[in-house]
């Protein structure tokens, strides 16, 4: 027990309070050391209009694709969940997107969404969807659903395998007497499929809101926050404000910030959720 206490307060404990005191003070260029500005940090991120557009971005992300890998990862799953030939194959691959760190997709869908050579923005304009003459990733409006596609093609297998673990442990005897009642597939996935699984859902929604919420990778491969601002999102904010522009202390604060939006929400959907461990 006391290496995993000392692992604890080394990495998590001692990290959140170094910030905590950094968020307290401003590196001076001129000085070349750290001063103590009190609140002032805070007073800043409360009337950052650029914190509160990454905050909007963030949210948007979050929002969309955690829904989009939570709809898609469970209709595979049930895909999946039937012995049919081929699919044990299947649910094999889909680990293999797992194992590609975020870095290398978002360097892979560059390519992909490429104006000139990429495969989706030619599938796009034949189909008549996009026009090859407007880049997905450098034009506002389609920039942002660029990176998340990346995302999304990464993260949901990780729901699917969730999902898919959470079916084959589901008993056998409500499905037995719903098919004797003669229910149809709709209703006995969502009168028990849903219900025995919502513990499963739950679990599943808060590791990877969590991981969401803090996305960094795919923007700062993808677009670097651009075009404009389409693409900024707190992580990518507070890494631009402590590594390009020497803000630490504006860096650690945005930084905490993130960490109490992100344990609300997580708290909140506990609460809702009734998650218990």
């Amino acid at each position: 027990m006391a290496p995993l206490i000392m692992m604890l307060v080394a990495f998590t404990i001692i990290p959140v309070i170094y910030n905590i005191w950094l968020s307290f003070h401003e590196y001076s260029l001129f000085r070349r050391e750290l001063e103590f500005v009190g609140l002032l940090n805070w007073q800043k991120l409360f009337s950052d209009s650029r914190m509160w557009g990454a905050l909007g971005t963030t949210v948007f992300y979050f929002v969309f694709v955690l829904a989009i890998e939570l709809v898609l990862g469970m209709a595979i799953a049930l895909l999946l969940d039937a012995e049919e030939f081929g699919f044990e194959l299947l649910r094999t691959v889909l680990t293999l997107t797992l194992v590609v760190p975020p870095a290398i997709v978002g360097m892979m869908y560059l390519l992909i969404e490429d104006p000139e050579f990429g495969v989706l923005t030619y599938v796009l304009d034949l189909l008549g969807i996009l026009d090859k003459s407007t880049p997905i990733l450098a034009t506002s409006s389609t920039a942002l659903w660029g990176v998340m596609l990346a995302d999304i093609w990464q993260w949901t297998p990780f729901m699917v395998l969730i999902f898919l673990a959470g079916l084959r442990a589901l008993p056998a005897e409500p499905y037995e007497a719903a098919m004797l009642d003669g229910a149809s597939g709709f209703t006995v996935f969502r009168r028990i499929t849903l219900p025995l699984l919502s513990k499963v859902i739950a679990v599943a929604v808060l590791i990877r809101g969590i991981d969401i919420f803090r996305m960094f990778d795919y923007v700062f491969v993808m677009t670097s926050g651009g075009p404009g601002t389409a693409t900024y999102t707190l992580s990518l904010y507070s890494w631009q404000q402590t590594f390009s522009f020497i803000k630490w202390g504006y860096g650690a604060t945005l930084s905490l910030f993130t960490l109490i939006v992100i344990l609300i929400l997580a708290n909140l959907f506990i609460y809702v959720a009734k998650v218990r461990w």
